[in-house]
């Protein structure tokens, strides 16, 4: 008789969500991770969970708000349980709008996010001026500004959950047998295993280079600007990123690329135009093919899944991948949207 029920092969945010999820269905669970807590992606600084824009509603867009809803409830009881700060905080964001057509687009959208946000979150065009000394310089004098959007620190938050799953008994460890149901949660490495089974391309590695700032700014919404997150963290601290890049050498090393981020960053936001760098970030984040988070049964190997493909948004979707790949794998029940699954990017 197997000791364990689910053998989870990862220890980022999707494999240590699915690991608490199914833990708390009462599954004896073992995550097996030769380089340890957060190792990869999830052990980045920028931690933004922000949502799609409200219109052209879609299963991603709406499962990616159960997701977010979910999230402060769900991350106050990893910190309970583990005793420890995932740097979780509600926050919102700013936007600027930078012309009159996106300012009444902008407008726009404010009735449909009161109808599909289901009065849980705002969506509204506030003056530049009720943020001052941190809004982004805008040219119509206007942002976006919402309050589903939230902030985390990824390596705190998977160390958080790591603790709560051990506090509830189960295993994290480097190396061990597989037994029970299986679920590969790995990463940019497994959608490249992937795509040489299966030969063809699933999915791929997308590198991203970020930076920390030394600023106290805890209390104020995050920023998109500039294709740039500039997030306020709780620890009064500030993270910038991050790049983008298809190709490259080495999946660890910061270049002149981050550096563009950083000039970029402060030129955005002038509050933190002399805060000193503290780290410099490099790692390789999982894309599938279909762009949304791969999730369901492994292709011709029974009984194992795949929960991948996290990308930018893995944070913001782990509580709810964590929810159907519990689901499935320990009672047989499928919520997996069509986007979402693996044969997408097949």
């Amino acid at each position: 008789m197997a000791i364990v029920d689910v053998t989870i092969y990862g220890a980022g945010i999707f494999g240590l969500s699915v690991a608490w999820s199914c833990i708390k269905r009462g599954a004896k669970v073992r995550v097996i991770d030769p380089y340890g807590v957060g190792a990869g992606s999830s052990g980045g600084l920028v931690g933004a969970l922000a949502p799609h824009v409200p219109e052209r509603w879609n299963a991603k867009k709406a499962f990616q708000f159960d997701s977010l809803i979910m999230a402060e409830e769900y991350w106050a009881e990893v910190e309970v349980t583990s005793g420890l700060s995932s740097g979780y905080g509600r926050t919102g964001r700013l936007q600027p709008i930078a012309d009159e057509r996106l300012l009444d687009l902008a407008q726009s959208r404010k009735d449909e996010a009161a109808t599909l946000w289901q009065g849980k979150a705002v969506w509204e065009v506030l003056p530049a001026s009720d943020f001052p000394n941190w809004a982004p310089d805008s040219a119509t004098g206007f942002v976006i500004h919402d309050t589903l959007t939230a902030r985390m620190n990824p390596r705190l938050a998977a160390h958080a959950l790591a603790g709560a799953i051990q506090a509830w008994g189960g295993e994290i460890v480097g190396e061990s047998p597989e037994e029970g149901q299986v679920v590969w949660a790995t990463g940019w490495r497994g959608l490249e295993v992937l795509s040489h089974e299966l030969g063809k391309p699933v999915g791929n590695g997308v590198k991203g280079q970020s930076a920390l700032l030394k600023h106290d700014a805890a209390a104020l919404p995050q920023l998109f600007t500039d294709a740039l997150h500039i997030i306020p963290h709780a620890n009064g601290t500030v993270a910038i990123g991050s790049t983008s890049e298809r190709e490259f050498d080495d999946p660890t090393s910061c270049d002149d690329a981050l550096e563009d981020v950083i000039t970029r960053a402060r030129a955005a936001c002038p509050a933190i135009a002399k805060a000193p760098v503290i780290e410099r970030w490099a790692g390789v984040r999982p894309r599938a093919k279909s762009r949304a988070p791969m999730l369901g049964e492994y292709p011709d190997r029974p009984d194992h899944f795949i929960a991948n493909g996290g990308f930018k948004i893995g944070f913001g979707m782990g509580p709810k991948v964590g929810e159907v790949m519990a689901e499935l794998v320990l009672e047989g029940r499928d919520g997996i949207p069509d986007d979402f699954r693996v044969e997408a990017s097949l």
